[in-house]
């Protein structure tokens, strides 16, 4: 069995699926790994550290793609636009492709994928149960853009965050919000606190206050109802209109005192809620910055634009994209441990098992022998439920 690690063709993505430590776990496992050449470059691999870890470094995407039973990478089909349909042509029924593929708001891509007979697995959909944690590539890769939030809010404010006490006078320290305490928000929390910042946090869902403050950072309390606002999974849940004019209006005063506005909250598959309208911006001192790191799904902000520094009235708002992958040999490294340890899960002794009992398999495969098999994704496409032929394959 041979699994391909191909350079990512979406635009801005620097990252590599797996980096040379993956490589000796996989083969002692029974499996052959094979590499694009160029593939590790951007994360600070050269094709020679991949050969010296026993891989094989292949010359062309084609040949690759060609010779290989699993192909992983960082982007695949809805998760990458850019490159996408070139991939898939180049794919072979039977082949596996296992990525991060944002299924839930990208479902059309599946449908090619499905029609050709490619088994996909979705690794942004890895459960949050225990046995998985190793696995989990949005956990690994948000802590990293909360970090990579902080510094570039702090690169555009026009102050230091920390308090300094001088012959020339004392500066007091920047305020900083955040929005959002899940993966990413909790690092922004901890990151701006460790630069010195004062910090505040604020999320929709009551369990998040005692992770705040286990922080040393203020949970910002709002009188509203938060019943009902985190899913099984532990995230947060769309609200409805009325909720978030509410936290809106409450939240107004807490965000014109802040220097730094960090906004992190995303709901899967759907478009991210307004946190920060463009009344509550207008209250903000001149200088004053927000980062949007929910841009990528249209924004917390009413004013951010995906990809893009707007300036309002005195404010700048970022609104920046694929912020793991502006470190890419850390996040690469990461992800590597996720993904491999996600194949570890189904290569046994060479062979690939396909246990549809294990809920880690079961909820990450999409498609599977020309059938779409993901629940959440037959529903999201709103066709008739088709089920896996057996219940243990390999």
């Amino acid at each position: 069995m041979r699994i391909g690690v191909p350079k990512e063709s979406y635009t801005t993505e620097r990252r590599v699926a797996l980096v040379p430590t993956a490589i000796a776990p996989l083969k002692k496992a029974g499996v052959e790994v094979v590499i694009e050449s160029g593939a590790g470059i951007e994360s600070g691999v050269l094709d020679q550290a991949y050969v010296d870890a026993g891989a094989t470094v292949i010359a062309t995407r084609n040949e690759l793609f060609k010779s290989a039973d699993i192909l992983v990478q960082v982007r695949g089909l809805g998760a990458n636009p850019d490159g996408w349909k070139a991939d898939l042509e180049a794919m072979h029924e039977g082949q596996l492709l296992v990525a991060t593929m944002d299924a839930l708001a990208a479902p059309e891509p599946l449908k090619d994928a499905m029609a050709k007979g490619i088994t996909a697995f979705a690794l942004d959909m890895v459960p949050r149960i225990s046995r998985a944690q190793a696995m989990d590539v949005l956990s690994s890769q948000a802590n990293l853009a909360g970090y990579c939030a902080v510094l570039v809010g702090a690169n555009a404010l026009p102050k230091i965050l920390p308090m300094l006490m001088t012959a020339a006078g004392t500066i007091t320290p920047a305020k900083v919000l955040v929005m959002g305490a899940g993966v990413a928000g909790l690092q922004s929390i901890a990151t701006a606190r460790r630069l010195g910042a004062v910090v505040s946090g604020y999320d929709v869902r009551p369990a998040a206050k005692e992770q705040i403050e286990s922080l040393g950072a203020r949970a910002v309390e709002l009188a509203i109802s938060t019943e009902q606002s985190q899913d099984a999974g532990g995230y947060a849940k769309a609200m409805d209109a009325a909720f978030y004019a509410k936290q809106a209006e409450l939240l107004a005063q807490v965000v014109a005192e802040s220097d730094i506005v960090i906004t992190t909250a995303a709901v899967p598959g759907q478009r991210a809620p307004v946190l920060v309208t463009t009344a509550m911006v207008e209250q903000m001192q001149p200088g004053s910055v927000v980062v949007d790191i929910a841009a990528e799904r249209g924004g917390n902000c009413e004013l951010t634009v995906p990809g893009e520094v707007v300036h309002h009235k005195g404010v700048t708002v970022l609104g920046p994209l694929n912020l793991a992958s502006t470190v890419p040999v850390h996040a690469s490294r990461l992800f590597s441990k996720n993904i491999s340890t996600f194949l570890l899960n189904m290569i046994k002794k060479g062979e690939l098992q396909l246990d549809l009992e294990d809920e880690i398999i079961r909820d990450t495969m999409l498609t599977h022998k020309g059938t779409i098999t993901s629940a959440r994704l037959i529903e999201r496409l709103g066709i008739t439920p088709q089920t896996a032929t057996a219940e243990k394959e390999s």
